[in-house]
């Protein structure tokens, strides 16, 4: 151990002994438990909403293989899951996780839960299919009704032969309401899965400031920050959004940052008002070399969520 860093520890120890107490070391970061120094800038890239459709999973699956995206987050319950689920078993190398849905936004493209009305009564429209939107699920449905719908979602994952990496929630049903965000914890740790943490100063803005100490609390692994709240400037392109993040944004720790991949087909223009950004993103993600070049000039270090699980399991299974 470094001289500079035993003095430090041994000037908290006798501080604290000073003072009647037994000394708190600092607990090491997620980034140092991993291996890595505490100043590395880490990067998780997730492909969200993998499964969707197939224009989806043509562009996830190539920035998977051959771009920077280092994990992806599957839409269990819609109709092209089976696509990736051929993909998987193919390549078990892949950081998969389960991108848990209780929302089918689209106007024509829609879904429904996999469990039936009967059990989960407060996640079906008036059409049968999942509501359009987040406050919807929270007008209508309890936080029991979308825990269990995820649990048959990771559920059918596993069973499918996925090994799951980790979990987040589309659209962040999961995350902007306190009930519903605590069934996402339990189902963490049922699962001893990591999950898609939002920044501190997120949950401080949603009103519930103390939700990342419950989940270390929990023994769950997640990142630092998460690139969400953050747009685009007025007249900024993508590409110039996404080279700023990465060139500014990253700070020591670890970071996530999430695309939605898509091809530009007839297919996802039917579905989505939003393809053409998802097709940009696809491609910056991909092939664009400034990107790329942009990562690698920061020294950043790209990372998946595996890597996450891998710890949490172990730290754990040590307890």
């Amino acid at each position: 151990m470094p001289k500079v860093i035993v003095t430090a520890l041994a000037v908290i120890a006798l501080s604290a002994a000073m003072m009647g107490r037994p000394a708190q070391v600092p607990r090491r970061s997620v980034a140092e438990r991993l291996g890595y120094k505490a100043t590395d800038r880490l990067l998780i890239i997730n492909g969200d909403d993998t499964g969707m459709c197939h224009s989806a999973n043509v562009a996830t699956i190539d920035a998977l293989d051959n771009g920077l995206l280092t994990s992806a987050t599957i839409m269990v319950p819609c109709p092209w899951f089976t696509e990736i689920v051929r993909y998987a078993k193919s390549k078990p190398s892949a950081d998969l996780g389960v991108h848990l849905d209780h929302t089918a936004e689209w106007q024509v493209y829609r879904w429904a839960p996999l469990l039936s009305r009967k059990e989960v009564p407060g996640l079906f429209d008036e059409d049968g299919y999942m509501w359009h939107g987040v406050e919807q699920v929270y007008a209508h449905a309890k936080a029991s009704e979308a825990k269990a719908e995820a649990e048959a979602q990771i559920q059918r994952a596993l069973k499918a032969g996925i090994d799951v990496t980790h979990i987040d929630s589309h659209m962040g049903t999961m995350q902007y309401n306190a009930a519903f965000h605590k069934a996402y914890i339990e189902l963490a740790r049922k699962y001893d899965v990591p999950l898609r943490m939002g920044s501190q100063e997120t949950y401080e803005k949603a009103g519930f400031p103390n939700i990342r100490k419950d989940a270390e609390a929990a023994g769950l692994v997640f990142t630092d920050r998460l690139i969400h709240e953050e747009r685009p400037a007025a007249g900024e392109t993508r590409k110039d959004f996404w080279l700023r993040m990465i060139r500014r944004g990253l700070k020591p720790g670890i970071t996530e940052l999430y695309i939605h991949a898509s091809t530009p087909t007839d297919e996802a223009k039917a579905i989505s008002g939003s393809w053409q950004a998802r097709a940009t993103d696809y491609e910056l993600f991909t092939r664009d070399p400034d990107i790329r070049k942009a990562i690698e000039d920061g020294g950043i270090i790209r990372i998946g969520y595996r890597a996450l699980r891998d710890l949490q399991r172990k730290e754990r299974a040590s307890k």
